[in-house]
């Protein structure tokens, strides 16, 4: 890492991801704290040697650099307290740590990567409880033991889905949904040994029913009652979550919904029947294009599976065991998938696929076992694939740390829709023309999804986050963004109050200035004025075949007398500017 990048970090970085510490003379115990939320949350960068001084926002005031002292020292120091028993996993390499100049001062920098999930929690000082730490807007906070469970069930392999659930028992089924699942699994499995088998040696072979080797009594598993058990059953055991799907699609005037479907006492709510009568309601209205394959008629599309993928990542990566809502909103634009829990793997890891980390490996391997659900890896790129192929607006995939819970937005409306694009124009004039391709599409996607942040357009994009930061500057400071800053976090908005400049042209204006060119060379000139602010005589030869002064003169004379362009000296000479 060099002076440059820590400069660029320091004046466009998110500070969610970046703590600078003084450190002048010695380590802070507070470093420490900090790693910890970084491992734990999404990694970030310490810098040492950097004094912040927060009420300052013109960034030559906001920073102060100072050496530091004995850097060899204390990168030893580092080193030594990072490998023993103060911090009970050292996830970094040599790589991750470095010294840079700037401005004449020594800065030491420690680049923290998010933890494996088998590492988490980090810790300090020996006692998860009271030394984990996390990573939000105002910088780094002690973990709830909740959250330390969490983690800590995470941190398995096996799953949260495979423990026994004393006393609940095979009359806790919900037949019917388990001899619906039975045909629909020897539909698919015609020759499989278990279609013989009882109920419960079924079950136990799909991982919903277990012995207790203590006792020798068998219970369910959580998999199994949260598949196929009774609505009851369900509620009184993992009464801390609910199911929900709406459909806020083609509203009525004063309707909330079109149709809805959560607990009613008209269904047994377990996670089987959730998905087979959610997912009909969901393509329901997507074009199927006749297709045949021999002499079967096969109207599945790229698109439908890749809902069912949704539906599905939702129930495999749900944490039953804390509080939350498996909810789905079908709407007008695209569709909203929500469930408890954080992600265990990054997010740009989720986006480049070839991972898969199921919190609930028996449940997934229940609907794989039927048609549902990608193999391991594949299905959120199943996903990317379909949206890309409709070019829809990229699969917008979050967490929110505070709230324990992961969305997963599904956009069925172009990167640019021509409407966008229209009302963009509008309400800044000839200026979003002038925008580059990256800043023209941040201001669709606030447009279009109600506001943006730094994290959402990396994935659209894909660019770094300091580049992303940089460009997002460049469009507060001419106020067509607004930035809400949330402590160390910030979403932006469109401006909707914002006011053209009177010399500014509408796009209408530019097509009646274009019918008046008599050749090429005219829009040459025009177009080079429109991006430069001005053109002299000497430009005029670069950019255009003209060979001549005189020619130039004649060009820019046809310009002058068509009313577009006007002649302003500028000291001892002439320059043309838009009239």
């Amino acid at each position: 890492m060099d002076s440059k990048t820590i400069i660029e970090m320091l004046k466009f970085g998110e500070h969610i991801n970046l703590e600078c510490k003084k450190a002048e003379s010695k380590l802070p115990n507070s470093v420490w704290e900090t790693y910890s939320s970084f491992a734990n949350t999404d990694g970030g960068t310490i810098l040492f040697g950097v004094e912040e001084h927060i009420r300052e926002t013109d960034f030559e005031k906001r920073f102060t650099f100072v050496s530091i002292k004995n850097p060899d020292q204390r990168l030893k120091d580092f080193w030594n307290t990072i490998n023993s028993e103060k911090v009970s996993s050292n996830i970094l390499v040599d790589a991750d740590i470095g010294f840079c100049d700037i401005k004449g001062e020594t800065i030491m920098w420690i680049h923290v990567p998010q933890a494996d999930y088998r590492s988490k929690p980090v810790f300090i000082n020996g006692n998860p409880m009271k030394g984990t730490f996390k990573r939000n807007h105002e910088g780094d906070y002690h973990c709830t033991e909740d959250e330390i469970k969490a983690m800590l069930r995470d941190a398995s392999d096996s799953g949260n889905d495979g423990g026994l659930l004393n006393g609940y028992t095979m009359n806790d089924i919900d037949l019917n949904s388990l001899r619906s699942y039975r045909i629909e699994f020897e539909h698919r499995n015609p020759d499989h040994i278990w279609n013989g088998e009882s109920d419960q040696t079924f079950l136990k072979n799909m991982g919903g029913y277990a012995i207790d080797r203590a006792t020798g009594k068998g219970w369910l598993t959580s998999a199994g009652l949260l598949m196929f058990g009774k609505g009851l059953a369900v509620r009184e055991r993992f009464d801390n979550i609910r199911m929900d799907y709406i459909d806020e699609s083609n509203l009525l005037p004063g309707s909330r919904w079109s149709d809805r479907l959560t607990y009613d006492g008209m269904w047994e709510n377990n996670l089987y029947n959730f998905v087979r009568q959610v997912t009909p309601k969901l393509v329901s209205g997507i074009k199927r294009p006749f297709r045949l394959e021999g002499m079967t008629r096969v109207d599945d599309t790229p698109v439908h599976k890749a809902i069912r993928e949704a539906v599905i990542n939702m129930i495999i990566h749900s944490d039953y065991l804390i509080t939350g809502v498996l909810k789905i909103i079908k709407g007008d634009k695209g569709f909203l998938f929500s469930n408890p829990g954080n992600l265990k793997l990054p997010v740009s890891s989720i986006y480049e696929g070839g991972h898969s980390v199921a919190r609930n490996p028996r449940i997934q391997q229940m609907f794989r076992m039927i048609g549902l659900g990608d193999n391991i890896g594949s299905g959120f790129p199943t996903i990317l694939k379909a949206w890309g192929e409709e070019q829809w607006r990229k699969p917008d995939l979050s967490q929110n740390e505070d709230l324990h819970q992961v969305e997963l937005k599904l956009w069925m409306i172009s990167l640019m829709p021509s409407e966008c694009t229209e009302y963009l124009q509008k309400l800044f004039g000839i200026k979003y023309d002038h925008l580059d391709n990256n800043s023209q599409i941040i201001l669709g996607t606030a447009y279009l999804e109600n506001g943006v942040s730094n994290v959402r357009m990396q994935s659209v994009l894909e660019l770094h986050s300091t580049e992303i930061s940089h460009i997002l500057s460049e469009l507060v400071n001419p106020k067509m963004l607004i930035a809400d800053k949330k402590g160390r976090w910030t979403k932006y908005y469109l401006n909707q109050e914002y006011k053209i400049e009177p010399e500014q042209y509408q796009i209408s204006d530019f097509v009646k200035i274009e019918r008046k060119f008599k050749n090429e060379t005219d829009k040459i000139i025009f177009e080079y004025i429109k991006v430069n602010g001005f053109i002299t005589v000497h430009q005029v030869l670069e950019i255009t075949k003209i060979t001549t002064k005189q020619g130039a003169n004649v060009a820019l004379g046809r310009l002058i007398n068509a009313g577009i362009i006007k002649k302003v000296r500028q000291g001892k000479h002439f320059i043309y500017q838009l009239k």
